[in-house]
Formats: C-alpha cells, sequence, structure tokens
C-alpha cells in the first residue's frame, strides 16, 4: 500500500495515459482529489484542454476550466508518478483482428518512464492475456524492471457510457485486479477515491479483462436478436416498438429495442473475443452470428430509404433527403465506427446527394468522415426526406409542425420519415401525409 500512501500524501501522481473519453473524465476526477496528470501524444488536444475546451462533453468546458488536473505530452514527466492508468484506444483492423498498435506503444513509452515502486493500470479493452503477456514483456524490456519485484501491473475495465448522463463513472461499480493481493488493494483504494460505488475485485487479470468483453458482447447480442426480431416484424406488416411495449409489461423482459451498432465497445469488443477463442480451436456462433447481424444493419436501413423513396414516387437521384443524426449514439459527439456514417456512404453509392444535420458531432470529426454537405437544422428546407437515424435530445424536441416545416409543400411531394430509433408517433405522422417507417 506503499504506492497509495504516496498519491494519497501527494507525495506522487496519479498519471492517465490517453485522454480521450475515457481517460479525460477519469483524470478530472482524480484530479479532484490527488497530483494527477493528464498525458496525451495529441499535443493539439493537450493544447483545447489546457484552453478549457472539452471537444468530448463527457467533462464539460466549466468543468475543465477549474481542474487542477496538469495538462503534458512529455512522456518524461510520468516519472514523476506512482499509478500510470493507461486509457488508450483499442481499435480492430480491416479484417476484424485486434488493433493493439496503441496499447503497446503506450506500454513502450511508459516502460521508458517506468520508475521503480509503481504500478500501471489498465483500461483500454483487451483480450484476456494481453495485460500479462503482451504489455507486461514491453514494460521490463524497455524499463530494465522485473514485473512483480520492482513493478506492479492491474486491469481495471472501463466502463464509462458516452453521452450518459445518469450512469457516470463516479456511479459505475469498478472492477480491479492485480498481480497479486497486495497490488489489487493498492489500485482499490486508490479507485475508490473516485468512485463512489466501491470496487469489485476479480479472481484475476484475465478475469477482468473477459469480464469488460463478455459484458458487451451481451449487449451486442441482445440489439442483434431485436434487429432479427424487426426485420422479420417489418416483412409481417407489425410495429417493432408496439411489440416491445407491450413485451416490456413483463418483470423480465430486458429493455432491448433494434438499432445501428457502433461505437468503441459494442460494435468492437466481441471481435476481441472471437478473435481469441478462435486460436484456441473455438469458432464462435451466437457472438459471431450477433454481430454480422448488426453489421449488417446499415445496409439493410439504407435498402429501406430506397425502397421508401421509390415507393413514393421520388426519383433517388434528385432526392432532398437530409440526414438527421451521424454520430454512433444520441447525445454523444463521438462517430468512431458510427454505423450512420455507413448509411450515408451507401445512400451515395445508389447516387443520393445526402446532407448531413447532427448539432452534437465534433464537427472536425465529422468533416474528416463525411466529405459531403453539413448543415444546421434551421437550414434544412425543400425536404422529400428526412432520415432519423440517431435520438439526439434536440430532434426529440420536434414536433410535427415543424418536420412539416422542413418539406416541400405536400401537393409537390409524398414526403418521407424514416425514424430509426422511434422517435414520432407513426399515427400522428401518418395522418398528416406522411409515408413513415421505423425499424
Amino acid at each position: 500500500m506503499e504506492c497509495f500512501k504516496q498519491i494519497q500524501a501527494k507525495e506522487a501522481f496519479v498519471a492517465v495515459v490517453g485522454l480521450g473519453y475515457v481517460g479525460l473524465p477519469v483524470a478530472v476526477a482524480f484530479a479532484g482529489k490527488v497530483k494527477t496528470l493528464g498525458f496525451d501524444i495529441n499535443e493539439a488536444k493537450i493544447d483545447l484542454y489546457r484552453r478549457g475546451i472539452d471537444p468530448t462533453n463527457e467533462v464539460g468546458n466549466e468543468k475543465l476550466q477549474h481542474t487542477t488536473l496538469e495538462f503534458t505530452a512529455n512522456p518524461a514527466r510520468l516519472k514523476e508518478a506512482k499509478m500510470i492508468i493507461v486509457a488508450v484506444p483499442t481499435p480492430i483492423n480491416g479484417d476484424k483482428t485486434p488493433d493493439l498498435a496503441a496499447v503497446i506503444k503506450a506500454s513502450e513509452m511508459i516502460g521508458q518512464n517506468l520508475t521503480p515502486g509503481s504500478i500501471v493500470v489498465f483500461e483500454s479493452t483487451v483480450y484476456p492475456g494481453v495485460t500479462e503477456e503482451i504489455c507486461t514483456p514491453v514494460l521490463e524490456r524497455e524499463s530494465g524492471l522485473i514485473c512483480g519485484k520492482d513493478f506492479n501491473i492491474g486491469y481495471s475495465p472501463e466502463r464509462i457510457n458516452p453521452g450518459d448522463q445518469v450512469h457516470r463513472l463516479e456511479n459505475i461499480r469498478k472492477i480491479v485486479a492485480g498481480t497479486d493481493a497486495a497490488t489489487v488493494e493498492a489500485i482499490a483504494a486508490v479507485y475508490e477515491l473516485i468512485i463512489a460505488a466501491g470496487v469489485y475485485k476479480a479472481s484475476s487479470i484475465k478475469v477482468a479483462e473477459a469480464a469488460k468483453l463478455a459484458e458487451n458482447a451481451q449487449r451486442d447480442i441482445n440489439i442483434a436478436f431485436m434487429n432479427e426480431l424487426a426485420m422479420a416484424f417489418d416483412r409481417m406488416g407489425i410495429s417493432t416498438n408496439d411489440v416491445i411495449d407491450a413485451m416490456n409489461t413483463k418483470w423480465n423482459a430486458l429493455g432491448f429495442y433494434p438499432g445501428l451498432v457502433g461505437g468503441h465497445c459494442i460494435g468492437v469488443d466481441p471481435y476481441y473475443f472471437i478473435y481469441q477463442a478462435e486460436l484456441l480451436g473455438y469458432h464462435s456462433q451466437i457472438i459471431a452470428a450477433g454481430r454480422r447481424i448488426n453489421d449488417d444493419m446499415a445496409a439493410y436501413i439504407t435498402a429501406q430509404i430506397i425502397k421508401k423513396l421509390i415507393q413514393a414516387e421520388i426519383h433517388i437521384k434528385q432526392a432532398n433527403l437530409y440526414v438527421m443524426g451521424i454520430t454512433y449514439k444520441e447525445n454523444c459527439p463521438d462517430l468512431r465506427n458510427s454505423k450512420a456514417v455507413d448509411v450515408c456512404r451507401q445512400l451515395a453509392e445508389y447516387g443520393v446527394k445526402v446532407k448531413v444535420v447532427d448539432p452534437v458531432a465534433d464537427q472536425m470529426e465529422l468533416r474528416k468522415e463525411f466529405d459531403g454537405e453539413i448543415i444546421d437544422i434551421q437550414e434544412v428546407r425543400e425536404a422529400d426526406c428526412l432520415v432519423f437515424l440517431v435520438a439526439h435530445q434536440q430532434f426529440k424536441a420536434l414536433r410535427p409542425a415543424d418536420l412539416a416545416n422542413m418539406f416541400k409543400p405536400p401537393h409537390l411531394t409524398k414526403r418521407v420519415v424514416i425514424d430509426i430509433k422511434n422517435i414520432f408517433l407513426q399515427t400522428s405522422l401518418e395522418e398528416k401525409v406522411y409515408s413513415y417507417w421505423s425499424l
């Protein structure tokens, strides 16, 4: 517990490596309790944070402007830390295999600045074994130190839900694991400084790594099940939303809904499980099937949009179509692995000139991901079709009269509304001469 005592006495820093949607809230939370360093290799990002600008919206500009967190892009400053938390992205490659480049690079850099008596805790999502079998040898090689003797390691999977204002860092129970019992106790004590919900001590690092994959794969499968139901119910002429409302009257209904599944967790983590399982000779059936269904939903939705345009006798290449929402989830600026972006690209392949409206998206990232026209919601005029892919709060606030002002007059076009997230009441729109389709 010497590490914890030094941190609690403010004799040493906690350092967070990687200041994105996960790392920034963790770093700011620790800064409210102890001396904390926030490190990122992106100097432009560090500059924004120092000026009190939070493009993630996870902390907010005001809180960022008043934090005592020390921002740095200088890796040498990590020598001042006794606990180093790694929160770098772990995406997938084009062939759906794990991309561990960032976590390996972070391990190299930390190893070069690691001091005896330190604990390195990984929060990045990985498959079981990565922390001990890939990252630890890198730390040892670069530092010349021995794990278990000169320093220790731990794993604590991130559970932050970007854009969620209810389930926040401090009220989500934290899983912790370490090389030995003393390390686990030290890691738990440090996290308990900021996690009001407390910690759960996993039996091993591999168990903690696997828990993150399991919880996200479970959610992915449940959404895939609802997506499969939605595609079948559409053919049956049944409203999926009505079925869910009826089903959810039972106490043990799970409350999942169909939709696009993207982002840096649910759309990625199951592939980490699939990859390692196949290396060991087990070929995933349920998890792989769920991934196939969810990965194919963008194409299915695109086909439905084209179908509805044709049925409304709207010329596809001349359609004035607006996509409302392009981030991977509601009320979150993150575009990583957004399936809404895939829908836009697929519509463009049909010759549709897509215009995107998203009041929440990180505009700089949006222009990197989408090369079409980006407009404000006030500029939506003379529409033939509105495609609501993401249920941002600003879209939920729209009334039928607001929608009417966005469309061409009804005598000029059949007004098409595609409502993937069931934002609007179907009957109210159909009564007002809309062609309405929801997932």
